[in-house]
């Protein structure tokens, strides 16, 4: 058998692999008849970064990593068998990426064979299954499985985002200074044009959001547990030392460049003793989620801030940004900014207090768990 490295997955028979790749994954493999390699592409994967994942017979992949995304670990692995099959479910978003992958009438699917020279077969919606690739040659494989891979990460991004990377503001005593600040708020400025009630944040989900991701199924979501574990064990007990990290949440601003015409107000954090701790730990998980194709790369740098008021929250108290670089004309379109001057000035180093930082969640999307904040598929504790 002939693997990966790092992990055991989708499978592709040797014995079916064409004389030319054959000989060039060494002599380790015996001859066998060539008709077509089968190249599974798991519609879902743990393993992978994306649905669009596959298995590669060819030596420049047999270390899992795809010759046309270097930065991912498709984990793919090669066996010797009697039939190429990964076994992996297409469940979650599978029905809606099939369709996407197959186009109206077929249209998409019957384009990329004939221009690939490749049978790509695709399981039905609600049937279990993966994605194959067949051809007569190794290099229209490899191309349909790389036009695969973009049309399932185009797919990716036109999906709204179901999770995303938080650090919990909602203790006790947090949640009650956010109260008084909303409370002297309309005490003071609600004359001002656009401020009410329904702009702020609900204080139970305050929070900082380090990234966002778009997770398909539980396949994803047990990808993402696992990172971030990873990512505990290989930097953030070294950075954290084990133990919580003390924040001030002190101070507000805002994202736009009129103050008269603000859509989102955010507190400011920042370390206790001064360090950037924090701000490393953050963009660290950030480039290890990108680098994954967990997340897509959105800034330089995450930009630790927690929403208190927000327009969006006017029509729909649940709403969240996917980021606060990705709002696009169309949501402002929608939303009635409200002046903020006097709000930056009256409060602009409004306490709001200090809080120990004790874990990275992954939090789902309009959810709620017992104390009203948002639920969490899976964290990483800091001690």
């Amino acid at each position: 058998m002939v693997g990966c490295r790092h992990c055991a997955c989708a499978a592709v028979p040797l014995a079916h692999t064409p004389p030319d790749v054959r000989s060039s994954l060494g002599s380790a493999i015996a001859p066998a008849p060539s008709p077509a390699p089968a190249l599974p592409l798991p519609a879902f994967s743990r393993h992978s970064p994306s649905p669009a994942s596959v298995a590669s017979c060819f030596p420049e992949e047999q270390d899992g990593h795809s010759a046309t995304h270097p930065d991912k670990d498709w984990g793919a692995s090669v066996q010797e068998e009697s039939h190429s099959r990964a076994g992996l479910p297409a469940r979650g978003g599978g029905g809606f990426l099939c369709r996407y992958l197959i186009g109206k009438k077929g249209e998409t699917k019957k384009r990329l064979e004939m221009e690939t020279r490749t049978s790509i077969s695709i399981p039905k919606p609600g049937v279990e299954g993966e994605i194959v690739i067949t051809g007569q040659h190794r290099s229209g494989v490899i191309s349909a499985r790389t036009r695969i891979d973009v049309l399932l990460d185009s797919f990716r991004k036109k999906q709204p985002f179901t999770h995303f990377l938080s650090f919990a503001l909602n203790q006790p005593a947090i949640q009650e200074k956010f109260l008084q600040f909303k409370e002297e708020v309309l005490e003071k400025c609600s004359k001002d044009h656009g401020v009410s009630s329904s702009l702020f944040q609900n204080p139970a989900k305050l929070h900082l959001t380090l990234g966002t991701l778009v997770l398909l199924n539980e396949q994803e979501i047990q990808k993402a547990c696992d990172l971030l574990q990873r990512c505990k064990e290989d930097f953030v007990d070294q950075i954290a030392g084990g133990k919580p990290l003390t924040v001030e949440v002190a101070g507000v601003e805002y994202m736009n460049d009129d103050p008269a015409m603000t859509d989102v107000l955010y507190a400011k954090v920042h370390m206790k003793d001064g360090s950037d701790r924090l701000q490393v730990i953050a963009d660290q998980l950030v480039e290890r989620f990108v680098a994954s194709g967990l997340m897509l790369k959105e800034w330089d740098r995450v930009k630790l801030h927690a929403t208190v008021m927000n327009t969006l929250f006017r029509k729909d108290p649940s709403a969240e940004e996917r980021n606060y670089t990705m709002t696009g004309k169309s949501s402002f379109k929608e939303r009635e900014s409200f002046n903020g001057r006097n709000i930056l000035k009256l409060f602009e180093n409004f306490y709001f207090g200090e809080v120990q930082l004790d874990s990275v969640r992954l939090s789902q999307r309009f959810s709620s768990d017992a104390s009203g904040y948002y639920a969490t598929s899976g964290q990483l504790t800091f001690s």
